[in-house]
């Protein structure tokens, strides 16, 4: 059985866009996994550390027959290929991939918590997501277009228009 899931990504280092655009496609590429949607390519300042570069952040949706620590393992190895480094919270990276929902999971486990429990306060998670999936609910919180006014003070600028992804 397949499940929709939704994946944030975002870089600030080794030429983020790309980084970004490499990930979308390695997505593609995972075992019993396709990617049906993605939005264009936004650029945010940083939360939490701000002495660093400006990101680069999408969001991705793919049906996956993977379950979702199977699906976290997978995300965790392309960020790893792409050179991720775990200095401190919230530092510059090459690639961060978040598992933001799986299908309906409401649930929290060692090391993976469903959905993303910040996802909701964060506009450049929230303006891609809406883009792609306008009716998204965000399970235990409620509709994600209802929670885009809290982060009105987050700067999101959309860059360009992506390539049509074969449905």
């Amino acid at each position: 059985m397949k499940i929709l899931a939704t994946i944030g990504l975002g870089a600030n280092l080794n030429d983020p866009v790309e980084q970004v655009e490499y990930a979308l496609a390695e997505l593609d590429r995972l075992p019993a996994t396709r990617l049906v949607a993605r939005s264009r390519l936004y650029a945010s300042a940083p939360v939490g550390y701000v002495d660093q570069p400006d990101f680069i952040n999408a969001v991705a949706q793919v049906e996956t027959g993977l379950a979702p620590r199977a699906l976290l393992a997978a995300l965790l190895d392309i960020e790893h290929r792409h050179g991720r480094e775990r200095s401190f919270r919230n530092a510059p990276r090459t690639l961060d991939l978040d598992l933001l929902l799986y299908g309906t999971a409401h649930f929290h486990e060692d090391g993976l918590t469903l959905p993303h429990p910040r996802m909701h306060e964060r506009a450049f998670v929230l303006r891609p997501l809406l883009e792609i999936a306008p009716a998204t609910v965000i399970p235990g919180r409620g509709r994600a277009a209802d929670w885009l006014g809290a982060c009105a003070g987050q700067s999101v600028t959309p860059l360009a228009v992506p390539a049509a992804v074969n449905a």
